[in-house]
C-alpha cells in the first residue's frame, strides 16, 4: 500500500484537508531537510519515490518538528486518524522536536491522541517546550521517552490583545481558563499535583531528560545501549 497516496485520499475525503494544505505542511520543513527516497516494492518489484516523512508514516511514525499552528495541527490529527483507521490496535509513534505554538491547535492534537483507540507513544528528540511538552506527556503511560540531551519546558500560556477594557478582560479570562486546563492536563499525566504545576509553570520551567523523568513527563530516557 502507498501510505502517502492513501493518506492524502483519506485526509481529503474524511477531514476536508486539501492538497494545498498538505503541500504547505511539507514545505514547512524545507527541501533541504525533507529529502525524497526511493524504495522497491517487493511484490511487483516496482520502485516508489516519496518524501521521508511519508515513508516514516508507513511505519506508523509521525514527526512533529515545527512550531504548532492550525495547518500543522490539521495534518497531525489527520495522520493520527488515518493510522488508527488502518490499524486501530497498533501503536503510533510521535517524534517531537517543537518549541510549542498555538494553544488551541495543540489542544486539538492532544484531544485526538486521547480520542483514538491506538496507543500513542511520544519521543522527544531535542526539545518539547510549551505546547510541545503537553503533547509529550500526553502519550500512553509507559511509552513516553526522550533522548539523553533533550529539554522539556512548561510555562503558562502567552497572549495579548488591545481594545476596550471589557474586551481585554474577556481575553484575560480566556487565558486564565486555558492556563487552568493546561496545568490540569500536565498534572494528570505527570507525578505532580495541580498546585505544584501551577507553581513551576508560573515562569519558564526547563527540565533536562533526567528532571523530566523525575517530574513524570516521560517514562524513559533513550540512550545508545537502551536499544540493545
Amino acid at each position: 500500500m502507498n501510505s502517502s497516496k492513501e493518506f492524502k485520499k483519506y485526509a481529503n475525503k474524511h477531514l476536508g484537508v486539501n492538497s494545498m494544505t498538505l503541500h504547505n505542511y511539507t514545505s514547512a520543513y524545507g527541501n533541504y531537510i525533507n529529502p525524497t527516497i526511493t524504495e522497491e516494492i517487493t511484490e511487483n518489484r516496482r520502485q516508489v519515490t516519496m518524501d521521508v516523512f511519508s515513508r516514516l508514516m508507513q511505519d506508523r511514525i509521525i514527526f512533529l518538528g515545527v512550531p504548532i499552528n492550525d495547518t500543522v495541527a490539521n495534518i497531525i490529527q489527520a495522520q493520527l486518524l488515518f493510522l488508527e483507521s488502518t490499524g486501530p490496535k497498533e501503536d503510533i509513534e510521535i517524534y517531537l522536536n517543537s518549541p510549542g505554538g498555538q494553544v488551541y491547535a495543540g489542544l486539538g492534537i492532544y484531544d485526538t491522541i486521547q480520542f483514538i483507540s491506538s496507543n500513542v507513544s511520544t519521543i522527544c528528540t531535542g526539545m518539547a517546550a510549551s505546547m510541545g511538552a503537553v503533547l509529550l506527556c500526553a502519550g500512553e503511560k509507559g511509552k513516553r521517552s526522550a533522548l539523553q540531551h533533550s529539554r522539556v519546558m512548561i510555562h503558562q500560556p502567552l497572549g495579548g490583545t488591545q481594545g476596550q477594557a471589557s474586551d481585554i478582560q474577556i481575553v484575560a479570562r480566556e487565558i486564565d481558563k486555558l492556563k487552568k486546563e493546561l496545568y490540569e492536563i500536565i498534572a494528570n499525566h505527570s507525578n505532580k499535583s495541580y498546585d505544584e504545576v501551577c507553581r513551576d509553570g508560573d515562569r519558564d520551567f526547563w527540565m533536562d531528560s533526567k528532571e523530566a523523568l523525575e517530574y513524570g513527563m516521560i517514562d524513559e530516557i533513550l540512550k545508545p545501549d537502551s536499544k540493545k
